[in-house]
C-alpha cells in the first residue's frame, strides 16, 4: 500500500488502517506557534479526517516529546547556572506536560503523546532502540569509526553538538546556525568540516580528540535509495520539492573550489585522486566529483595542505548512531564498546514505532501488532514533518528501515509529508533566532483554536514558505487591511455559523423545530457531490490550502442560495419555497459539517448535538445520504432547541470591539 498518484476526476482509495505521526518537539521548551501551525495542525486534520473516512478504530495518531539531545542538555545547563534545582528528568517532564496541554488547547488529538525518556513510553522506547540496534548490527549495517570530537581544553570536557557553533561547510548553505555535525537546515557533515568552530562554554576554539562511535553505513544504501526515489516520482503523490531535496543528497561526493584559488587547473587535477571535473564558464567554482567518500577525503587533505579553500557538496555520509553523553537512550554494549548512548536523531526516527507499541499496550492489545499497522498490505504510515527534517525522515529513515528488513519484519517506507517553513512575519520561526516567535498558547489570548486552525491550514505550506502575520503582534501603523487570521476564521465564525443558525431558527419559528420532509433539489445534490469529491482528492494529496478553497466556495454558494431563496419565500409568504430551502440547506449543512469536522471539531460536534443525531453522522460511507437516514422518520424527529444568540463557531469577546 502506498499513496499513489490519482488522475483528475478519479476518486482516491485510502488504506484500511493508518498511522499518522507528527514530528517530535524537543523537551527543552514550550511549543511555539511554528510547532502547531507548521505541522501539528495539518497532521491532526488528516488524522481526524481518516477517523471519519475509514473508522476511528483504524487510525493511530502518535507523537511525543523528544526528551534527549544536545539542545536539552544545553538548556538545562544554563537553567542550572541560573539556580534551577530540579533534575533533568523533572525539567523535561515539566516541558512535556506543557506541550500536552498546549496541544489539547488547540484540539490536537493524538491517540498517544508520549515522551522518549519518561514513564512506560520511555521504557518501551529503550527496548525498541536496543532491538533496532542489534538487528542492524546483525544485518551488517553498523560499523565502528574513530572520529574527532570537539574537546574544550580550557574546561577539560567533551562538547556535545549544541556546545559548538560555527559556519556550515556545505556549499550554498544559508543557515545562520551550524553546530558540531549538523546545521539548522539539516545538512550533515563530519565535525572536522565545521568552519571556524567556537566552544559556547569557554568562547575558545576547541581541540579534537578521537572517540569511537557506532555509525550506520548510509552511503551503502545509495542504490536502493535512488531506486526508491524513481518509484516515488512515477507512482506516488510525494511532494516534488521533497524529492528534489532527496536527490541532492544522492549525488557523488563533491568538492567545490572557487576559481580565484586555482592558478593552474591541470596541475591541481594531477594532485587529486581519481575524479571528474566540471568547469562551467558562468560558475564561480570548479566542481570535483569522486566515486567514494574516501577519495573525497583524500582530495580534501590535498587541498588543505595546499592552503586552498573549498566547500563540500551534499552527499550521504555515515549516519552517527551513538554518542558519549550520559543523558540518552542506552546503546547495547558490543565489541568492547561500552557506556554509549544513542545520538538523538536516529532514535527519534523509530520513536513513533515505540509510541505505537505503547498505545497498543495501553488499550489492552499485543505490542507485536505494531507490525500490522506499520507494515501490513492494507496499511500506510503518514509522517508529517518540517522541511528541515527531510534528510532524516526521507533519507536516513529509509536507509535504516531498509536495513531492518528480514523474514520476520518486512519494513515498509512511510509516506513523508514535508511542509515548507512557516515564517513569523517574514522571518523563519525558530526559538534560536533573534526575533522570538510567539508561544502557541499566547496566541489563544487573541484568537480561538478554530480560527487559528483554519488559518494555518490555509497557508499553503505544501509548496512555499509562508509568513504568519497576526496583526495583534504588529505596531498600530503597520496594521494595513484585514487580519488574515480573522479573515480565514470568518468562513466559520460568520458565514457557516450564520447559515446554521438561520436554518435552526427558521425551523423553530415555522415548524416547531421539525425539519420539513422532501427531496433535495438536483442542483444542490450536484453541488454537494462536486465539492465532496474535490475535498476528498485534496485531502488525499495533503493540499490543505486547497481544501480551504473548496470549503469557501461551497459554504458561500449555499449561503447565497439561502439568502436569495428565503427572501423570496418571505416576500411571497410562500411556504413551499421555505420548506424546500430548508430541506436543501439542512442537507448541505450536514455535509458541510462532515467536511469541516476535522478542522473545527468542537463547533461541528455542537451542530450534531443540536441536530440530535448520533456520531454516525461523521461516517463518510453515508455522506450523501439524506437526513432521514440518521433520524428515521423526519416528521417525528425533533431537534434540540437552539436558544437565541448561540454560536456554533464563536469569536472571542475582544474581537467584537
Amino acid at each position: 500500500m502506498f499513496s499513489k498518484k490519482i488522475m483528475p476526476g478519479e476518486r482516491p482509495c485510502f488504506p484500511k488502517k493508518a498511522v499518522i505521526t507528527a514530528g517530535m518537539p524537543y523537551g527543552n521548551k514550550k511549543l511555539h506557534f511554528g510547532h502547531v501551525g507548521g505541522m501539528f495542525v495539518h497532521a491532526d486534520i488528516f488524522a481526524r479526517f481518516l477517523r471519519d473516512r475509514i473508522g476511528k478504530d483504524n487510525v493511530i495518531f502518535v507523537s511525543g516529546t523528544d526528551c534527549y539531545g544536545s539542545p536539552i542538555l544545553e538548556s538545562y545547563r544554563k537553567l542550572k547556572e541560573a539556580g534551577y534545582e530540579g533534575t533533568i528528568e523533572e525539567y523535561v517532564q515539566q516541558n512535556h506536560e506543557s506541550q500536552k496541554e498546549t496541544l489539547k488547547q488547540y484540539e490536537i488529538s493524538p491517540n498517544l503523546f508520549g515522551a522518549s525518556a519518561l514513564g512506560r513510553t520511555g521504557e518501551i522506547h529503550q527496548e525498541v532502540s536496543s532491538t533496532v540496534f542489534k538487528k542492524l548490527y546483525d544485518h551488517g549495517y553498523i560499523k565502528q569509526y574513530s572520529t574527532p570530537q570537539f574537546y574544550d581544553e580550557e574546561l577539560g570536557v567533551y562538547l556535545n553538538g549544541r556546545q559548538v557553533v560555527g559556519k556550515c561547510p556545505i556549499a550554498g548553505c544559508t543557515s545562520e546556525h551550524a553546530y558540531a555535525d549538523e546545521c539548522s537546515l539539516g545538512h550533515q557533515y563530519m565535525p572536522n568540516e565545521l568552519i571556524n568552530p567556537i566552544s559556547v562554554l569557554s568562547g575558545k576554539k576547541p581541540a579534537f580528540r578521537d572517540v569511537t562511535n557506532w555509525y550506520f553505513v548510509l552511503e551503502d544504501c545509495i542504490d536502493e535509495l535512488k531506486e526508491q526515489v524513481v518509484f516515488l516520482k512515477k507512482n506516488t503523490n510525494t511532494r516534488k520539492y521533497e524529492l528534489n531535496i532527496i536527490e541532492e543528497f544522492l549525488k557523488k561526493p563533491l568538492v567545490h573550489v572557487p576559481k580565484k584559488y586555482i592558478e593552474d587547473l591541470p596541475s591541481l587535477e594531477s594532485k587529486l585522486p581519481a575524479h571528474e571535473t566540471t568547469d562551467e564558464e558562468k560558475k564561480k567554482s570548479v566542481t570535483f566529483a569522486f566515486d567514494s567518500l574516501e577519495l573525497r577525503d583524500e582530495a580534501k587533505k590535498v587541498l588543505e595542505e595546499m592552503g586552498i579553500h573549498y566547500t563540500a557538496g551534499k552527499t550521504l555520509v555515515p549516519f552517527r548512531l551513538s554518542g558519549n553523553v550520559e543523558w540518552g537512550v542506552k546503546v547495547p554494549d558490543m565489541e568492547e564498546v561500552t557506556d554509549l548512548t544513542f545520538w538523538v536523531w536516529p532514535e527519534s526516527l523509530w520513536a513513533p514505532i515505540s509510541f505505537t507499541q505503547a498505545y497498543l499496550e495501553s488499550i489492552g492489545h499485543d505490542r507485536a501488532e505494531w507490525k500490522d499497522w506499520w507494515n501490513g498490505d492494507d496499511s500506510l504510515v503518514y509522517q508529517f514533518i518540517g522541511e528541515d527534517n527531510i534528510y532524516f525522515y526521507a533519507i536516513a529513515e529509509m536507509g535504516l528501515f531498509g536495513g531492518l528488513r528480514d523474514e520476520q519484519c518486512d519494513m515498509k517506507y512511510p509516506h513523508i509529508i514535508a511542509n515548507r517553513h512557516i515564517l513569523f512575519m517574514d522571518t523563519k520561526a525558530s526559538s534560536s533566532s533573534e526575533i522570538k516567535p510567539p508561544m502557541a498558547d499566547e496566541l489563544l489570548e487573541f484568537y480561538t483554536p478554530e480560527q487559528l486552525r483554519m488559518h494555518f491550514m490555509s497557508l499553503g505550506l505544501s509548496s512555499k514558505s509562508t509568513g504568519f502575520k497576526p496583526q495583534v503582534y504588529m505596531k498600530e501603523e503597520e496594521r494595513v487591511g484585514v487580519d488574515m487570521v480573522l479573515k480565514d476564521g470568518n468562513l466559520l465564525t460568520n458565514v457557516f455559523n450564520r447559515l446554521i443558525r438561520s436554518c435552526f431558527y427558521t425551523t423553530q419559528s415555522y415548524y416547531d423545530g421539525i425539519i420539513p420532509t422532501g427531496e433535495v433539489s438536483e442542483k444542490i445534490q450536484d453541488l454537494v457531490k462536486e465539492k465532496v469529491l474535490e475535498y476528498e482528492r485534496q485531502m488525499y494529496n495533503h493540499e490543505f490550502h486547497r481544501i480551504s478553497y473548496v470549503l469557501d466556495e461551497y459554504i458561500r454558494e449555499i449561503n447565497k442560495y439561502w439568502v436569495n431563496q428565503i427572501r423570496v419565500a418571505d416576500q411571497e409568504n410562500n411556504d413551499e419555497i421555505r420548506k424546500q430551502v430548508l430541506v436543501d440547506c439542512f442537507y448541505a449543512c450536514k455535509v458541510m459539517a462532515i467536511l469541516v469536522h476535522p478542522i473545527a471539531p468542537t463547533g461541528c460536534e455542537l451542530f450534531r448535538e443540536y441536530l440530535n443525531v448520533g456520531e454516525e453522522l461523521w461516517n463518510w460511507e453515508y455522506i450523501f445520504e439524506p437526513l432521514a437516514y440518521y433520524t428515521g422518520d423526519l416528521s417525528k424527529h425533533t431537534m434540540k432547541f437552539l436558544e437565541p444568540r448561540v454560536d456554533f463557531f464563536a469569536k472571542l469577546e475582544s474581537q467584537f470591539k
